[in-house]
């Protein structure tokens, strides 16, 4: 709650009112793809207008230029008022924005940034099968042919692909290097000849993930990031972007979402359930952490002290709380909690429990596997050694 003590009382409460009027009331009632793609459509558009898509973006932006504070708030806000995450557009805004803003030349940023906030949708083409999150292990091979590339090869789990316009894609130009040094980034037109894109059917019911066949897939020399060979570095500036602010958002919104928990213990369990209660009190305290930790984070980052691995911390302490969230639910509720709703696109509050719980393991994978954060933590914050490669067995 905003008070006379915080020093961005008037923004809060500048979003809060807007919220009221223009949150979508019935977000969750999308019971096809289509009817949610265009309810994210609408939503983005409505944000955009209000300054509020792109708090991160530079200030000559419309809603750009806003502080860590400022951007803190704004998320508090969203998730305090249940409003829908900006799921169709995330990579847009996060990774393509990164990765123009960071490493594209003049004439990429003034052609794709403006199309952006006009709702033109971004995929990523990273992972493939048998490298998984081993970018060095790239195969899909682009081979130069006078001005343009032609590539071939295939990606897995691109977010929403099937919608996508365009896609940020890795691809090889060379294996005689070092398998970091062969990688080249490109901006691929999603709708050029060659391209074909097949919606993964998940567990729950959603299709939030796809493959991408590429069939000599043209690309043109002008829509390579960085220079040949560079496509490692480009990808980092990526891949940075979906770590920080948009894992506070979420740690926020399990806090809101904890009153789904509490509601079922007023309505299913018993209130002098011990178990029940002692699981409830561990659960709180453990989503109140990841905020902390989340608050802790943002600290740092203002002043200048954000290590190597903080967002590590986070984002591993989210998933694990994640999971407890959603399997106290679905074990309070019963047989209503097995059912799903159609769509969910792995939303924290879905209002479906089965689906959230499903949902929850998917995020010990992306944005990076747990394993891969540990590995983060031990070696790049606590200074542990490698594992050795060669053990000798006494």
């Amino acid at each position: 709650m905003s008070n006379v003590n915080d020093p961005q009382a008037a923004s809060r409460s500048e979003v809060r009112q807007w919220l009221v009027e223009h949150r979508p009331a019935d977000w969750r009632d999308a019971a096809t793809h289509e009817a949610f793609v265009a309810s994210q459509r609408n939503w983005f558009a409505k944000l955009v207008d209000a300054g509020y898509a792109i708090p991160h973006w530079p200030a000559q932006w419309p809603g750009g230029g806003r502080s860590l504070a400022e951007q803190k708030v704004l998320y508090e806000e969203l998730a305090s008022a249940d409003a829908p995450r900006l799921l169709l557009s995330f990579v847009s805004t996060y990774h393509a924005f990164a990765t123009l803003h960071e490493c594209g030349n003049d004439n990429q940023k003034a052609r794709y940034l403006p199309r952006i906030l006009e709702g033109e949708t971004w995929c990523q083409g990273f992972s493939e099968p048998g490298a998984g999150s081993d970018l060095a292990a790239v195969r899909c091979r682009a081979e130069r042919k006078g001005d343009v590339y032609v590539i071939n090869g295939q990606k897995v789990w691109s977010t929403m692909a099937q919608y996508a316009d365009r896609c940020l894609l890795l691809a090889r130009t060379s294996t005689e290097s070092a398998k970091q040094a062969g990688l080249t980034y490109f901006l691929m037109d999603m709708k050029a000849p060659g391209v074909t894109v097949r919606p993964i059917h998940q567990i729950q019911g959603d299709e939030e993930f796809a493959e991408i066949f590429l069939d000599n897939v043209e690309i043109p020399v002008s829509e390579r990031v960085g220079e040949e060979g560079q496509g490692w570095a480009v990808a980092q500036a990526t891949l940075s972007s979906e770590r920080g602010l948009t894992l506070m958002e979420l740690g926020y919104r399990m806090r809101g979402a904890l009153s789904r928990v509490a509601d079922l213990i007023n309505t299913v369990a018993r209130h002098d359930d011990e178990g029940v209660l002692r699981d409830f009190g561990a659960l709180t305290g453990q989503v109140e952490a990841v905020c902390a930790l989340a608050d802790q984070f943002l600290e740092n980052r203002m002043n200048g002290l954000e290590q190597i691995g903080d967002a590590s911390v986070v984002k591993n302490a989210y998933s694990r709380a994640l999971r407890a969230y959603s399997a106290l639910g679905v074990r309070l509720g019963g047989m209503a909690a097995q059912y799903r709703t159609p769509i969910t696109y792995g939303d924290l509050n879905s209002g479906n429990w089965m689906a959230d719980f499903m949902n929850s393991y998917a995020w010990t994978i992306a944005g990076g596997s747990e394993e891969v954060q540990r590995n983060i933590i031990a070696e790049r914050m606590l200074g542990m050694p490698r594992e050795p490669k060669n053990w000798v067995l006494a």
